[in-house]
């Protein structure tokens, strides 16, 4: 079979592909594995009540059903939705926003391949425009969701040692000058693979940025405020009419309803409704029926706030412990610091070997994370940094995460042993 540049590009190996195959794979495999890989989210029996009795509320009212299943929604999503939306957060945080601000996508993963590419690319003027990542380690899903090559460009962070063998990535402003050829800056927040969040002032500095070089901010908060609100220091929200802020229900506990919440100026919105209309014809309906009601009485946030956010705090703090009581003193290892969402990024200094071949030795033993380098997207190989650091979930039973955690430190102290 001879297949397209678009064929080829999509169909080689990715970091995206290798986690999602993993995930798939280890589920109907003979063999039990640990997944400390994905970033699916933990099962939260008092979350998923909620949800359980607004199924059974749609499946008593004949029209809601008949919606849910039988109606195609409009190309920018179902409308109730968008429009109660925008009233909580108008009423939460003053934004002025109406439905036509926000669009949905199926899934957060579909709405940044949108984004990016009508941003980003080929231009008609010849220009050959990337997105800038402010900062490295970023989301594996952004690395190959360009249509052509050489579509991102990064920063190296500035790394801030901290006490407790913590450490801190920082946004080195020194080092990030967006040029002519930059057509969004993108940055998530908190930060997936490192659980990082940027400060309300490096926020505002990006948007400053943004502003001067006359291009958006798109900023991903899947994990982050206003919903699921998986930070656990202080953060505001942040939107305006230069910012794309993209969010999902995902992490809330609804991964398989694969609904993507874009928050944008009307110009924005409308383009990407145009788009997800030739690519998708229509956005599904059920995660935005199924969390209507809670948008609209505003419980989606009291929702998250004593319930996901705390449960994530907690199983943060219970997995940094467990890697302190585990893993050998001496080794020089260290913890990103967590302040979000629901990874521990670890950094073994010097390591013998490569993160990809930590990650194949665990994946021997049952335990299955994700290898650090497929998180560097815009940065040279040659930064040793890079093949240093393991993505670990601890969204698992806590038996799991215990049973993971001591043997990746049992491979990673015979990976300096045998040096």
């Amino acid at each position: 079979m001879k297949l397209s540049a678009f064929g080829n590009k999509f169909t080689r190996d990715s970091g995206i592909l290798s986690l999602m195959d993993d995930l798939g794979n280890a589920l109907a495999g003979d063999q039990e594995m640990i997944m400390m890989g994905g970033g699916n989210p933990s099962h939260i029996s008092e979350v998923e009540a909620v949800f359980h009795q607004r199924l059974q509320r749609i499946l008593e009212q004949p029209k809601t059903f008949r919606h849910l299943i039988g109606v195609y929604d409009p190309p920018d999503g179902e409308l109730a939705f968008r429009s109660d939306l925008a009233r909580l957060l108008k009423r939460q945080y003053g934004w002025n926003l109406s439905a036509a601000n926000i669009a949905l996508t199926n899934g957060s993963q579909s709405g940044f391949f949108m984004l990016f590419n009508m941003l980003a690319g080929p231009c008609d003027d010849g220009a050959q425009r990337k997105i800038q990542l402010p900062l490295a380690p970023e989301y594996i899903g952004y690395a190959d969701a360009g249509l052509s090559g050489d579509f991102f460009t990064a920063a190296k962070p500035h790394i801030e040692l901290l006490g407790k063998r913590q450490f801190k990535y920082r946004i080195d402003f020194n080092d990030l000058n967006p040029g002519d050829d930059i057509g969004a800056i993108c940055v998530s927040r908190p930060t997936n693979p490192t659980g990082n969040v940027i400060t309300d002032d490096e926020v505002a500095h990006l948007d400053a940025l943004a502003r001067q070089r006359d291009i958006p901010l798109i900023l991903d908060s899947a994990y982050g405020t206003p919903f699921p609100n998986l930070i656990f220091g202080q953060a505001n929200p942040h939107w305006n009419d230069n910012t794309i802020l993209c969010m999902s229900l995902s992490k809330l506990g609804l991964p398989s309803a694969r609904t993507g919440i874009v928050i944008a100026n009307e110009e924005v919105i409308r383009a990407l409704s145009g788009i997800n209309a030739i690519l998708n014809l229509s956005t599904g309906s059920f995660g935005a029926v199924l969390a209507h009601d809670l948008v609209r009485s505003g419980e989606i946030i009291e929702l998250s706030n004593t319930l996901v956010r705390p449960f994530y705090q907690q199983r943060a703090q219970l997995a940094v412990d467990l890697v302190e009581r585990e893993m050998d003193p001496t080794l020089p290892y260290r913890i990103h610091k967590p302040e979000g969402a629901m990874f521990l990024w670890l950094w073994f200094r010097d390591l013998p070997i490569t993160s990809l071949e930590l990650y194949q030795r665990l994946k021997a033993r049952g335990v299955l994370v994700v290898s650090g380098h497929y998180f560097f997207t815009g940065i040279g190989d040659e930064w040793q940094h890079r093949h240093e650091c393991i993505r670990v979930t601890y969204t698992q039973e806590r038996d799991k995460v215990e049973r993971g955690i001591a043997i990746i430190a049992e491979e990673v102290l015979r990976a300096y042993r045998e040096g």
